[in-house]
């Protein structure tokens, strides 16, 4: 039994472009992220280049990541950047307290983190000390990572070994203000976005994109009283471009913050229990949004989403504090529902970042301590499966009748959700299928264009708890899909139970 849901979208109607960087990714000094995900020493039998481990580089180039998040998160509130530069025998060490309380010998710092970001091919994103850090510490370290000529911060990073400075554009105002990153109110808060943004300098062609600490989940008010600092209500411009974005945060959480669920093991309640909560992004984003375009109606603020992803209780005999867990099929369906929502909020959505890249949350790699086998999970295929969409033209996709929903704690959940962009004379449609147990039809009347090509993949298992392991790497693994055609102009696509598809063509 299937249900059919039409839809109608224009190839010649573009809509907003869809960033590139809300494909961003987030790596904090956190469990085995950094240290055993992507750096294991120069010393490791593991191939590197100087201690950054290169398969994992490798499969994540496969995914065009256009920006990384670092250095956390909650550690970014105590890092102190100066400790991770120098020979490393010299880096003092600290204790990361937020993250199980281990010793953080500083070994992969500032350096270690650019030299990433070249292997990878990607943009990073600082993520600065405004909790327990200073107004000069930031300043400075902005001018040691950008600054050209001379100055004592240029001496410092030259005598470190880098003669010219890098390109980094994107830099957050702390983390978490109102929590982790020290507890500030809102207005507290906005006073010193205020003051460290004035000290976050431009050198010479690197103009910088500040980023300030936003609200958690749907807490409006914090969004507002940041927008008054740029600008008054119902004004045609932004007065003070003092930062360019505003962050949030929200985590997918089925459970409780003190019982959140497990991985592995959960029932078709807790499944639909999840996507419900995934789907509320679009009225989170929704949210965020209506507030902004009550003081910058033009739009020239953006909103990120540094922060977003499954929480589930760590896997059993495992550091609570390091925060791992697996990664199933619900996890990748939690993925295909969130991008096809940023696609919808393309006006506004500049950045998301999932948290995490490697073996913390919902990571896009495991890596296993005691073999050094590397695992893709569900979620890696499916970010690989949708790349095609970044910087694409966003098209609007108009279901036509009746979509199938479920009812999900008193809320109604569509459980089919499509998206479609168009790029270089190329579309890409994502769709899933969200229900637990019937396959879908979904049949979209193609106007304004015709495609002349077609190529489809499917992402589905046996089961919705189906993972990767050491031992069974693709129990979870993309495939070619043989129910996507093109007739009559209308693409007609068959969507398995609990399934993701792509279908990509050529538009003439």
């Amino acid at each position: 039994m299937s249900s059919t849901v039409n839809a109608v979208v224009n190839l010649d109607l573009e809509g907003p472009v869809i960033n590139r960087h809300v494909y961003g990714h987030f790596a904090e000094h956190l469990g085995r992220c950094i240290y055993g995900g992507f750096y294991v020493g120069e010393d490791s039998d593991l191939p590197n280049e100087g201690g950054i481990r290169l398969d994992v580089v490798e499969a994540l180039r496969a995914l065009d990541i256009p920006n990384l998040r670092w250095p956390g998160g909650c550690f970014a509130d105590e890092y102190h950047w100066r400790d991770g530069i120098g020979p490393k025998e010299d880096r003092p060490a600290m204790v990361n307290t937020h993250w199980g309380g281990v010793e953080e010998n500083n070994h992969f710092g500032t350096h270690e983190f650019m030299a990433l970001c070249e292997l990878l091919g990607t943009e990073p994103y600082i993520s600065g000390n405004v909790g327990s850090g200073t107004v000069q510490e930031m300043s400075e370290w902005v001018e040691y990572l950008t600054r050209a000529g001379d100055s004592p911060a240029v001496r410092e990073r030259k005598a470190n070994g880098r003669e010219e400075p890098w390109k980094v554009k994107f830099w957050g105002l702390g983390n978490e203000t109102w929590g982790c990153g020290g507890n500030m109110s809102a207005e507290q808060y906005a006073l010193e976005a205020r003051r460290y943004a004035t000290y976050c300098r431009d050198y010479g062609d690197n103009k910088l994109y500040r980023i300030a600490a936003g609200a958690s989940d749907f807490s409006y008010g914090w969004t507002e009283t940041l927008m008054k600092q740029l600008s008054h209500l119902g004004c045609q411009r932004v007065e003070r471009p003092l930062y360019q974005a505003v962050s949030v945060h929200y985590y997918t959480i089925a459970g409780t913050w003190e019982d959140k669920g497990s991985a592995t093991e959960f029932t078709a309640d807790e499944y639909y229990t999840t996507m419900a909560k995934a789907a509320r992004t679009d009225e989170l984003l929704t949210g965020h949004a209506n507030v902004m375009d009550l003081y910058d109606p033009k739009k020239e603020i953006g909103i990120v989403l540094d922060e977003w992803g499954t929480w589930w209780n760590v896997e059993p005999g495992t550091n609570p504090g390091f925060l791992y867990q697996q990664n199933t099929m619900r996890d990748a369906l939690v993925a295909s529902l969130h991008f096809d929502i940023f696609h919808r909020h393309a006006d506004r959505l500049v950045m998301a970042n999932i948290a995490q890249t490697v073996n913390v949350l919902q990571a896009m790699i495991l890596t296993d301590p005691d073999s050094g086998a590397l695992v893709l999970t569900p979620t890696y295929h499916v970010f690989r499966m949708n790349k095609g969409h970044q910087d694409a033209a966003s098209l609007q996709v108009h279901v036509v009748g009746d979509a199938p929903v479920k009812d999900v704690d008193g809320a109604s959940l569509s459980t089919v959700s499509v998206s479609a962009s168009r790029k270089d004379g190329r579309l890409l449609v994502s769709l899933s299928n969200l229900d637990a147990d019937e396959a879908a039809d979904v049949v979209v009347d193609l106007r304004g264009g015709t495609l002349t090509s077609l190529e489809s993949e499917l992402l589905t298992a046996g089961a919705l708890h189906a993972h990767n392991t050491p031992e069974q790497p693709e129990a979870v693994a993309p495939r070619k899909h043989d129910g996507a055609r093109v007739e009559d102009g209308k693409l007609l696509v068959h969507l398995p139970a609990h399934s993701f598809a792509t279908v990509a063509g050529d538009v003439a």
